[in-house]
């Protein structure tokens, strides 16, 4: 049976908004697959894939990078029944986790946006993040669980094959992110970060932030794949694209 069938109407009505929205996406959202700023020339082996929904990032790099293992992280039930069932397809080599990723170990809150799982936030949004994308207003707490991304690595046999991908879209957290896995960002080789000038969310990190994290960490920004822009030309977000020259070599071990 179809997961949408097992919903209640109003979850259906909303879980098909989402899927609407997600279609029309793909029309409006750039086409930076075949460009990816040089890294598509990269011998990219792991993709860690945070903030994953329903697996749209890691579906396209799949056809980028065919023999890549990937890593999903996704908190969002729903969203984790779309993922899992197209991680069930591929043989083995997706691998998901049903958590949330942070600088600490606990249960938080997660405010569910309803009507565009993918704005979903730990942090709660903004007036003008709703002003922006009202589809943002209608929201849900439900209880997640985080822990931190190198607690989640550590429990891996080995550290995933270098070089390492990772994906980083999750609505002005990801500054917390990054300080829960110092050790495995400074492993991967490459990163690609979704950052909100405008404040969309309360609390959420900037990009001088993010700079300044990565930067310590042995990464340069090269540049953004793509930007979106407000009716008046200004850069409402962008996805950018942080290389790493010289990876610390992976050394944990179970």
């Amino acid at each position: 049976m179809h997961y949408l069938n097992q919903l209640s109407p109003s979850k259906r009505g909303y879980a098909l908004i989402n899927r609407s929205i997600h279609w029309l996406s793909k029309f409006l959202v750039k086409d930076w697959d075949r460009r990816l700023l040089g890294l598509s020339s990269l011998p990219i082996r792991s993709i860690l894939d945070i903030g994953a929904n329903e697996g749209q990032f890691s579906k396209r790099m799949r056809s980028l990078f065919p023999d890549a293992q990937i890593y999903a992280f996704e908190p969002l039930p729903d969203a984790l029944k779309v993922l899992n069932a197209w991680a069930k397809t591929q043989r083995g080599s997706v691998q998901v986790f049903d958590v949330a990723l942070g600088e600490t170990e606990q249960v938080l809150a997660l405010q569910q946006h309803l009507y565009f799982s993918a704005s979903s936030s730990l942090l709660p949004t903004t007036a003008l993040g709703e002003e922006v994308y009202p589809i943002m207003s209608r929201q849900q707490p439900i209880s997640v669980t985080q822990t931190t991304l190198d607690g989640a690595i550590a429990q891996l046999p080995h550290f995933p094959q270098p070089d390492v991908l990772i994906k980083l879209d999750v609505q002005g957290y990801e500054d917390r992110v990054i300080r829960g896995g110092l050790q495995t960002f400074a492993q991967a080789k490459a990163c690609i970060v979704e950052i909100s000038l405008d404040a969309l969310y309360d609390g959420q990190a900037t990009f001088q932030t993010i700079f300044e994290l990565l930067s310590g960490l042995g990464y340069s920004y090269c540049g953004n794949l793509d930007q979106i822009q407000a009716r008046d030309g200004h850069v409402i977000y962008f996805n950018a694209l942080f290389l790493n020259t010289h990876p610390t070599p992976p050394h944990h071990a179970r």
